[in-house]
């Protein structure tokens, strides 16, 4: 069995309006509003995910918030870190290792045991590239084209909104420069890789106020690269579609009959870039070693599979690190989720 650090990730959401008292009188957030918010709580893995089951317990926790208005709840600033904190109070039978709250799909808050506030926002913009230095036939040195997206991420004050809106001005004049443009013409994109893209973000925000400490560049909707300054991670995302059952559940737990899921898998790497391609690993190398792993997994039943027998997230996580380590020795995080309420995360490693 593989080892490494296993944590359990369970989402939620609610309707609820708000308004917030501590941001400026002209700020749109004083107004009377409303928003479908989604939350998530980050705890260390049990010794059964099926007797914990996190994802009904916060679905319960969070139901007073429903269609409600925040301000009766949590006085006259409902922000989305104090979402995050009365969360975290609300599930304080479980050690909560971070809580997001997230107001948009573009926007949110992380608090960590230390009650530190990372704010972050979600941008877009339309590109052109080619990488001029991959080996002759790689499709990637064709002109082609993405719809990008980019994540910055900060340290945040309250109201972290106010951090946001400061990483909005920050982003402006990027967009202006990377949106309908051909990366390669913009000086110190001749190479536009994923990680080349995230390390000039990241370059050009350096000394601003609120501190970027994290550049996060979407290539495409399942693959893309974390930059901090100092480290390149990138991830590859897949999708198999498969059958299962939780032969741990508790007796009368509708999971444990045969039933099944579109699983999502993120494997993370962390690796040194390379200063001639540009890049730590092609996402093409990952796909391509990741093959016969996905194919055993893919429209199968996946608790008749030698070590998965149990069924769970745990076993399925696991049985993937197993297979993959040895030929992604950069392998440094598996993320499966088997929906979007419920997710396991197996961290390799001290990265």
């Amino acid at each position: 069995m593989t080892s490494g650090r296993l944590t359990y990730l369970a989402r939620a959401s609610f309707e609820a309006a708000r308004s917030i008292a501590s941001v400026p009188p002209e700020h749109r957030l004083a107004r009377l509003h409303g928003h479908h918010f989604c939350v998530g709580v980050k705890t260390p893995a049990a010794p059964h995910e099926e007797t914990a089951n996190p994802p009904v317990l916060l679905s319960e926790r969070i139901a007073p918030l429903d269609f409600s208005l925040l301000n009766e709840h949590l006085g006259k600033n409902p922000l989305d870190e104090s979402i995050a904190r009365w969360v975290r109070q609300q599930m304080n039978h479980l050690p909560i290792l971070a809580v997001e709250a997230r107001s948009t799909p573009d926007s949110g808050v992380v608090i960590d045991l230390s009650d530190n506030i990372q704010a972050w926002r979600r941008y877009r913009f339309e590109a052109a590239h080619r990488l001029p230095n991959v080996p002759s036939g790689h499709q990637c040195g064709r002109m082609h084209g993405h719809g990008f997206e980019v994540v910055l991420r900060a340290e945040a004050q309250e109201p972290a909104a106010l951090t946001q809106d400061a990483l909005d001005d920050l982003w402006l004049p990027l967009r202006n420069a990377l949106d309908h443009a051909c990366l390669n013409d913009i000086p110190g994109l001749e190479n536009p890789t994923s990680e080349q893209l995230a390390a000039w973000v990241m370059h050009r925000l350096q000394g601003s106020t609120p501190t970027v400490n994290r550049v996060s560049v979407y290539e495409t909707a399942t693959a893309g690269c974390h930059y901090d300054g100092t480290h390149y991670r990138i991830w590859k995302d897949f999708r198999f579609e498969s059958a299962t059952r939780l032969v741990q559940a508790p007796p009368g737990d509708p999971r444990r009959r045969l039933h099944g899921h579109s699983y999502l898998l993120r494997l993370r790497l962390t690796a040194p870039l390379d200063t001639v391609l540009g890049w730590t690993i092609d996402y093409g190398d990952v796909k391509a070693l990741f093959k016969d792993v996905y194919a055993a997994l893919d429209h199968h039943r996946l608790d008749e599979l030698p070590g998965i027998e149990d069924g769970d997230l745990s076993s399925i996580v696991r049985w993937i690190a197993a297979r993959m380590t040895s030929r992604l020795p950069a392998l440094d995080r598996l993320s499966l989720f088997e929906g979007w309420e419920r997710g396991v995360q197996l961290d390799l490693g001290s990265a």
